[in-house]
C-alpha cells in the first residue's frame, strides 16, 4: 500500500474515519489477562484482529502501545498485572560510565521478538486496512532506562550522558522499526510523550533530533512514520515536532486540540483527543460521544484533523464506550 497516497487520501476526504489507539480492550472479549496478552504473539494478532472486527469504521488498526518492551530488552525491570498496561521499575543508568557501559540489545531481545511475530500475523488477519505497529520513542526510552524524573534533570547537568544514552537507542530502534517494516506493517505509531514535558530548546536536542534520525531511516512511501506526544507542552512545541517529517501527528488530552489544529501544516493529519482515562475507561457511552461530537464540532473545519482518543485506550474501557466514540464520528457527520 501507498501509504502517503493513503495520507493524501485522507486529507481530501470530506468525512473522516477515526483512528483511536485501540487494542488492549481486546482482553475483554478474549477472556485473558494483560499480563497472558503480552507474552503470546498469537493472542495479540488475536487481539488486533478482533478489535478490527468490532470497528469496521476505524481508519487503521493500531497496535498495543506497551512502552515497557525495548526497555525491557535494554535490561530494565518491568511491572506486569493482570488489567494494566507494563510500567518500568527502577533505572538502570545512573551515571556515565554505565550509559557507557550500556549494552545495544539484538532486535530479537525479550519481548521484541513476540511484538514482531505477532504484527507478521495480524497483517496476514487484517487486510482491509493499514496495519500500525507500536514503538517508543527516543528519549521517551532513554527517560526509562535512566528513570523518567532524573532524565529531565540529566539533560541540564548530564547532557554528555544523555546523549551517549540517545545514541544507543535511537541505533536500536532504527532497526527495531525496520524489522516492522519486514513484517508486513503498514507502518508505525511511535510513542514519544516524555518529550511533551521539555522546554522548545531541550526537545529540539534530546528528541527531535533523534526523531528526524529515526524517521530519516524507516519510513518509505509504503512505510509511515507516526509521532504520538501526549505531554501537556505539545503546544509550544509543535514548530519542532511539524518538521519531524511524519505526515500524521497524534496528540494526548492534556492539551486543546482547538488551539493545536491552526499550528499543524496543512499536509499533516493531526489526530486526538478524547479522554482516554476520564471518557472511554470511566465516562458513559452518553458521555463519550457528546465528548467526541464537541471536539469534531471544534476541530472539524480543519481538513487535516482525524478524531482520535488522547492516548492508548485502557484495558478495562467498557466496549459501549468505545462504540459510542464512532457513533459520535457518524452522527458528526449525519451518517
Amino acid at each position: 500500500m501507498n501509504m502517503m497516497k493513503w495520507v493524501d487520501d485522507m486529507l481530501a476526504a470530506e468525512q473522516k474515519k477515526g483512528m483511536p489507539v485501540l487494542s488492549f480492550p481486546a482482553i475483554q472479549k478474549m477472556g485473558v489477562t494483560v499480563k497472558e496478552l503480552i507474552n503470546r504473539s498469537e493472542l495479540q494478532a488475536e487481539a488486533m484482529r478482533i478489535v478490527a472486527e468490532q470497528t469496521p469504521d476505524a481508519a487503521a488498526s493500531v497496535s498495543f502501545m506497551d512502552l515497557s518492551v525495548e526497555a525491557e530488552a535494554f535490561g530494565s525491570t518491568i511491572h506486569v498485572s493482570d488489567d494494566e498496561v507494563p510500567t518500568v521499575v527502577g533505572s538502570i543508568v545512573n551515571d556515565e560510565e554505565e550509559a557507557d557501559a550500556l549494552v545495544v540489545p539484538e532486535v530479537g531481545a525479550g519481548r521484541t521478538k513476540l511484538y514482531l511475530e505477532a504484527m507478521g500475523k495480524a497483517t496476514k488477519l487484517i487486510t482491509d486496512r493499514p496495519v500500525f505497529a507500536g514503538s517508543i520513542g527516543p528519549f521517551s526510552l532513554a527517560g526509562r532506562l535512566m528513570d523518567v524524573s532524573e532524565a529531565m534533570i540529566y539533560c541540564y547537568e548530564e547532557p554528555d550522558m544523555v546523549h551517549t544514552v540517545l545514541e544507543k537507542v535511537t541505533d536500536f530502534l532504527i532497526r527495531y522499526i525496520n524489522a516492522y517494516k519486514e513484517t508486513g506493517a503498514n507502518g508505525v505509531v511511535v510513542a514519544e510523550p516524555l518529550a511533551g514535558l521539555l522546554s522548545p530548546d531541550l526537545e529540539e536536542e534530546f528528541s527531535a533530533a533523534y526523531m528526524k534520525k529515526i524517521v530519516q531511516a524507516v519510513q518509505t512511501d509504503e512505510f509511515l512514520v507516526v509521532y504520538h506526544n501526549c505531554g501537556n507542552c505539545t503546544i509550544q512545541l509543535i514548530d519542532s515536532i511539524a518538521q519531524n517529517g511524519c505526515r500524521m501527528l497524534h496528540f494526548g488530552n492534556a492539551i486543546d486540540m482547538a488551539e493545536m489544529m491552526p499550528k499543524v501544516p496543512e499536509n499533516i493529519i493531526a489526530m486526538g483527543n478524547v479522554d482516554p482515562a476520564g471518557q472511554f475507561r470511566n465516562g458513559t457511552p452518553e458521555s463519550v460521544k457528546a465528548a467526541t461530537i464537541a471536539l469534531m464540532e471544534k476541530c472539524s473545519q480543519y481538513k487535516n484533523f482525524v478524531p482520535s482518543s488522547g492516548c492508548d485506550i485502557p484495558p478495562l474501557s467498557p466496549w459501549e464506550n468505545i462504540q459510542s466514540f464512532f457513533e459520535g464520528v457518524n452522527e458528526f457527520y449525519g451518517k
